[in-house]
């Protein structure tokens, strides 16, 4: 059924959709604020130490997310399969993939922890200022062992939503923003007793937080009476490589994917330090901002992962089509919103970082506001691409949209940022409008794709169990 059918439905299919869609994604949206959360008490609180320590803090978050990235994307594998299960009342189904879900997490964190503790070395390599490399490398020594609890937790977040229970994911996040400010204030400038660690102390409350937050979902999962039936850990330690391969072959392209986008902003950031440090700092406070405000559409594209993968199970070709096309109306709807706040208001976002009162801020809060300006021009684009990446997973098409960012982010968002960050005199705007280009490139792409998914072939019933990576 094409989509011109899908709008005769009528309105009420439509709006039903949206309040459906919304009812299950205003906690994921709270919890992935909440989780920014996490990221912005640290940018505050580095950039109280000095901005030489928020330069070397965004630097090896930077680098480290972009790894966490890709073994986030293979763990968001879940979500898509279990929703499908789910759908098609394979309950059996779900219990496999949320057990060998854990087996991938496990076997990627243990892959990529060591190349993130090799991060100062990385630094060298990248011709970034040994002293920021040096602070950058006591705390990834200590946070790259977020690994672990952070994936787990990933899975847990794919079975919760997968069921419409998300309100929970919610709760342990705020408990870990909680945890995460107390371990900061007393980790980073000795409070309370503890040592003064600086950014090794923001490292050690990372894993604290992370663990805390998974072994609260995981004793919520274990303790329910409705998901006792399932006995999650039930032979934890038997192997099930159907199940095990299948997650890697339908995640890895999503982690490439996701890989891909933000390893254009991590570049970004180490483009931004050759600039300057100034430079530097004042692109750490706009990309914070701009984060925040994408927190929205990412956590409704979690939502609509699972509305598109629920109505894939049930063979609903007409509820496929209302459930992606309600979703990214609305995420490009919310991007709409903060797009005009950051290009009429960006000195007052930037005042919540930086102090202007402050003669030794001026240059780093003039720098950031203009980010912040560029940053709405691609505030619509981004919600776009995001909305029809997650409905497109929800059909388990996750190749070509891999093929699809790497194009636009690397092949065209990045030599348009070099262009104009450093063969013109825009500098830092200039980068800033590769990034904006990349996404526009993927948005269009994407939906494209979205649009002429019964052409491509990518809503195939008979093969649903076993995943369209077409």
């Amino acid at each position: 059924m094409s989509d011109a059918t899908n709008v005769q439905a009528g309105r009420a299919d439509w709006l039903r959709e949206a309040k459906t869609t919304l009812i299950l994604a205003w906690p994921l949206i709270a919890a992935q604020l909440a989780q920014i959360g996490l990221g912005t008490t640290d940018v505050i609180m580095m950039s109280w130490l000095g901005p030489e320590y928020l330069a070397a803090g965004t630097l090896s978050t930077s680098i480290m997310f972009l790894f966490l990235i890709f073994g986030i994307g293979i763990a968001t594998a879940v979500s898509p399969l279990m929703a499908q299960a789910v759908g098609r009342e394979d309950y059996r189904s779900v219990r496999r993939t949320v057990r060998q879900g854990f087996w991938v997490a496990i076997l990627f964190a243990t892959i990529l922890v060591p190349f993130i503790l090799q991060i100062e070395w990385i630094f060298k390599v990248l011709g970034q200022d040994p002293a920021l490399g040096k602070l950058a490398d006591s705390y990834i020594q200590f946070a790259a062992f977020q690994f672990y609890p952070f994936l787990m937790f990933t899975v847990l977040r794919g079975f919760l939503s997968a069921h419409e229970d998300t309100t929970v994911v919610l709760i342990a996040t705020l408990i870990g923003i909680v945890v995460n400010a107390i371990g900061n204030y007393a980790l980073m400038f000795g409070n309370f007793g503890f040592p003064r660690l600086e950014l090794a102390g923001a490292g050690i409350s990372t894993i604290i937080v992370h663990s805390v937050t998974f072994l609260f979902g995981l004793g919520y999962v274990l303790t329910r009476e409705k998901y006792r039936h399932y006995q999650l850990l039930l032979r934890f330690w038997k192997p099930d490589w159907q199940r095990f391969f299948e997650i890697i072959r339908v995640g890895t392209p999503i982690g490439f994917m996701l890989t891909a986008e933000v390893g254009l902003f991590s570049v970004a950031a180490v483009m931004m330090g050759w600039l300057s440090t100034l430079e530097l700092a004042a692109h750490a406070v706009a990309i914070q901002l701009a984060s925040i405000s994408f927190m929205v559409p990412l956590g409704l594209s979690q939502a609509t992962t699972i509305r598109v993968g629920l109505q894939y199970g049930r063979k609903n070709q007409a509820g496929i089509g209302i459930a992606g096309w309600t979703s990214i109306a609305l995420g490009t709807g919310f991007m709409a919103i903060t797009c005009t706040l950051f290009i009429l208001f960006p000195n007052m976002f930037v005042s919540l970082f930086i102090d202007a009162s402050k003669p030794e801020n001026l240059e780093v809060f003039a720098l950031a506001a203009s980010y912040l300006a560029v940053a709405g021009l691609f505030q619509l684009v981004d919600g776009a691409q995001a909305m029809a990446a997650a409905s497109l997973r929800g059909l388990s098409d996750t190749k070509v949209p891999m093929y699809g960012a790497i194009f636009g982010y690397w092949l065209m968002g990045l030599p348009i940022a070099y262009y104009l960050g450093f063969q013109t005199e825009l500098r830092g705007v200039g980068v800033w409008l590769g990034l904006a280009g990349g996404l526009a490139i993927v948005a269009v792409i994407l939906n494209w794709r979205f649009a002429l998914r019964e052409k491509l072939g990518l809503v195939d019933f008979s093969s649903q169990a076993k995943g369209n990576t077409a």
